[in-house]
């Protein structure tokens, strides 16, 4: 596994820092930006020869908080995979930075370990949302209770099968292996599906597929299961 490049943006030095010891003791995981609110971290976005992969992005913060962070960096630099993580876990919350494109939510207190696997596992996938993640979508969604979409757009059945198969969490290659196609064909069918559905990563998808009852999707996988 190459390294994943990260960006950790958070007000609370012992926080900061000690994530960044945290992640950097992993030989695959590098920590090559911090910052203490959102206007930091644009500023050093903005200086930064290569865009991390991941950000690590804290909600509460002086200066510019993480939802205003999040808005402009979805503008700016939307192939910057933002997973929140905060003591703000209320339903509220995650819904509206899901809808402002983070790719996975976890809580301050997760345990390090959960924190690594979501950084492995949104690098790999696009997103990672765990059960009860997953859960607070479902019932936002069910709360809605918006009528099945009739779509204007087709997607071809190897797209349907593409689809549910990212929903269900796979990587590419596991996609690829299921299905007898290339990598860079399931890569094909994704940027194909992103395109017609108009959303901006696989994260969207997810949420959309959920949202619109496009395709019938069971439990989304976890821990790779």
């Amino acid at each position: 596994m190459r390294t994943i490049s990260i960006a950790i943006a958070d007000d609370e030095a012992l926080f900061l820092k000690g994530m960044s010891l945290l992640l950097n003791a992993y030989e695959h995981l590098q920590v090559d930006l911090e910052a203490e609110n959102g206007v930091d971290l644009l500023e050093k976005l903005a200086a930064s020869e290569q865009l991390p992969d991941i950000l690590l992005l804290d909600l509460k913060m002086p200066k510019m908080n993480g939802i205003e962070a999040a808005k402009l960096i979805q503008k700016k630099y939307p192939k910057l995979k933002i997973i929140v993580i905060s003591t703000h876990f209320s339903r509220a919350f995650i819904i509206n930075m899901i809808e402002l494109s983070a790719v996975a939510y976890l809580p301050k207190n997760s345990q390090p370990e959960e924190v690594v696997e979501t950084i492995e596992e949104v690098h790999k996938k696009g997103f990672y949302y765990n059960d009860e993640v997953l859960a607070i979508i479902r019932e936002n969604i069910i709360s809605k209770k918006k009528p099945k979409a009739q779509f204007s757009v087709e997607l071809t059945n190897r797209e349907k099968e593409v689809l549910k198969l990212i929903c269900e969490q796979y990587t590419a290659p596991e996609i690829a292996e299921k299905l007898f196609i290339s990598a860079r064909t399931v890569d094909g069918h994704r940027n194909n599906l992103l395109s017609k559905l108009e959303c901006r990563n696989v994260a969207g998808l997810v949420v959309y597929v959920l949202q619109n009852q496009l395709i019938d999707i069971p439990l989304l996988r976890t821990n790779g299961k």
